[in-house]
Formats: C-alpha cells, sequence, structure tokens
C-alpha cells in the first residue's frame, strides 16, 4: 500500500497488514464486508485455477471445473465452520460467528490467492508436458501447499485472538488476580526530639558552673568556636537533617546481613535500585483447549474436503473418457492419489 490509501486488493492487505486484520476481526469492525470482499476475491481465483484445471480435457470441462472448485472450498467452510464455532463455545472461548468465519475466510483468502498464482505453472506443464498422471500430481500439490500456508494465516490469526482473551472463559478472565502495583515504603518520618544542650555549648559536653540546659532539635549542630563567640544567651546553629537510621541486621533473618543487591526498610523509594517487574500481557501460561481444538478441527477440514472433492470430481478430467460432469462414487481421494503415483 503507498500512504493512507487502502489498497483495491484485499490480498495485499492481508498480506503486507496482517495485524491490522488480525485486530479488526478482534473489534469486529465491518467483518461484514471484509467477509464479502475476501468471499468474491476467492471465488473468482479459485474459478480461475478451475479452469486451467480442467483445460486438460476439453472447454466444457474447464468451465464446469471453474463453477465446482470454488464450490468445493465453500461447502468445506460451511460443513465444518459449525464445529469450529460449537468447539470454541463448549471450551470457554468468546468468539462470535462473524469472527469465526471471517478467520476461516481469511486461510481460504491466502490459499485461493496462492492456488491461482500458481496457474501460469500449470499452464506451462499442460502445453508442454500433456501427461495426465504427472499434471494431477503436479496440481494436487499445488493446492496442497497452498492450503498449508493458508492455514498457517488460520493458525496465526487464533494465536492473536488468545493473546486478546478471546479463547479463555470470561470467567476465568473475571477471577484473574489484578496485578496491583503497590508503592515502596517511604522513609520513617524524622522526629526532631529536643537534645538538652547548654547555652553556648555543644551537645553531648556536661553542664558546668550550673549553666541552665537550653532544648534544641535533633540534628541541630552548633556553630564551632572558630567562628567567633556566640552572643550571651543566644547559639548559632544551622540545622541539618539527621541521616534515616538503618539497621545493621536483617530483621526477618536474625543475624544475618541484608542479601547483595537489597535495601533496608527504612531506605526512601527512589533509594531502591529495583522496580516493578513489568507485566507481560499476551503470554499464555499454557495453551487453552481452543487452540488445540483448532487443530483437530484443521485435520477435519481436510478430510471433509479431500473426500467432498472427490464426491464432485472430475475436475481435470481423463482424456481417456467422454465429458461427464460427475463420476460413480467408488473408492477414495488417497487410494487414487496412490495408484497415480504408483502408475508413474
Amino acid at each position: 500500500m503507498s500512504g493512507d490509501r487502502p489498497s483495491p486488493l484485499v490480498i495485499e492487505r492481508i498480506l503486507r497488514d496482517r495485524q491490522g486484520i488480525w485486530q479488526q476481526i478482534v473489534a469486529e469492525g465491518d467483518l461484514n464486508a471484509l467477509t464479502g470482499r475476501m468471499l468474491a476475491s476467492s471465488a473468482i481465483a479459485l474459478a480461475c485455477y478451475g479452469a486451467v484445471l480442467g483445460a486438460f480435457h476439453s472447454p466444457l470441462m474447464a468451465l464446469t471445473s471453474a463453477l465446482k472448485l470454488p464450490l468445493l472450498f465453500l461447502v468445506t467452510l460451511a460443513i465444518c465452520l459449525p464445529t469450529l464455532y460449537l468447539f470454541n463455545l463448549v471450551f470457554g472461548a468468546r468468539l462470535s460467528v462473524r469472527q469465526s468465519l471471517a478467520l476461516v475466510m481469511v486461510a481460504i483468502t491466502v490459499t485461493s490467492m496462492l492456488a491461482v498464482a500458481f496457474a501460469p505453472i500449470s499452464l506451462f506443464f499442460l502445453i508442454t508436458a500433456p501427461d495426465y498422471g504427472f499434471f494431477k500430481l503436479l496440481n494436487v500439490a499445488i493446492l496442497t501447499l497452498s492450503a498449508l500456508v493458508g492455514l498457517r494465516f488460520l493458525t496465526g490469526g487464533m494465536q492473536v485472538l488468545n493473546d486478546h482473551g478471546l479463547l479463555a472463559p470470561a470467567t476465568a478472565a473475571a477471577n484473574a488476580p489484578a496485578q496491583v502495583s503497590v508503592p515502596a515504603a517511604s522513609a520513617p518520618a524524622q522526629v526532631n526530639a529536643p537534645v538538652a544542650v547548654t547555652a553556648g555549648g555543644t551537645p553531648g559536653t556536661a553542664t558546668a558552673g550550673g549553666a541552665e540546659p537550653v532544648a534544641v532539635p535533633a540534628g541541630a549542630a552548633v556553630a564551632s568556636a572558630a567562628n567567633g563567640a556566640a552572643p550571651e544567651g543566644t547559639s548559632a546553629t544551622t540545622t541539618a537533617p539527621a541521616p534515616a537510621a538503618v539497621p545493621a541486621q536483617w530483621g526477618g533473618q536474625p543475624g544475618t546481613a541484608f542479601p547483595p543487591g537489597m535495601v533496608p526498610p527504612g531506605y526512601p523509594a527512589q533509594q531502591r535500585h529495583w522496580g516493578n517487574p513489568p507485566v507481560r500481557r499476551g503470554e499464555p501460561t499454557q495453551r487453552p483447549a481452543s487452540m488445540t481444538l483448532l487443530y483437530i478441527w484443521i485435520l477435519l477440514f481436510g478430510f471433509v474436503g479431500t473426500q467432498l472433492a472427490w464426491t464432485l470430481r472430475p475436475f481435470f478430467g481423463d482424456p481417456g473418457q467422454d465429458f461427464s460432469l460427475f463420476r460413480s462414487i467408488d473408492g477414495n481421494f488417497y487410494a487414487e492419489i496412490l495408484r497415480t503415483i504408483a502408475n508413474l
């Protein structure tokens, strides 16, 4: 995207600004328009790629494959989406139907766009090496690779939703203890206790000649004799704050000194050399059940998709057989792939 102008292609936005896509899904902002654009882009891309597949047999097969390939993905989505949504509900996730649909449509959009990006390569081998078995395995590999990349986007999006707490039960999020930053204990208040000193004398000296003691605040220092004698009955003093009393031993463990790096409790907060540990958000302590079930759902999506593809065949069209819209349901997709590999 250039500047702030949004790209007209939804796939470009998905690839360039995937975090923006995830945040839009989290906030459920204009998801209907986003899902509609992804649906239209996927249908067009899959129709183009399906036409290349069917071109191996005939133009009529190309037309039917262009219709059946988008149908394959959309019907598979319609079959498997309720399972994903209900799995999330059972295990306490707070995903809505629109969020689940948008997440899966991101994966399908990436898969379809990657597949149509491989269409020129598939067409090249169709023209230069028109072997039915090789052409079929080549396109199965292309679709498999594209699907793996698309599912990678799906797991990444679910992880972002997990970081925002949408896959965790609401009760667990509500009952989680809030982290409260407790300020460090401030230094104890200074108490200016009066100290008895003689007028014109210094603290701690004995009174001589019956001089009457004068009460002065603690921490007050009487001017030294070097600065000159003070007038009679007065004393020149400069007040300095008394240092906070710091115990030499650790109160919690008698007889032991403070551990290295620790500061006694009497120190002011600004003299402590450590702060509160940073709160790391979006890092769950364990993988929620919804993420584990997502991988199970991906396997289910793959099995349903391959079986449905076998039901809707032919997509390529064996040149040794006449055109037919559908074939009889016998065997399965995996047995056919193994048989094709053995016959190469």
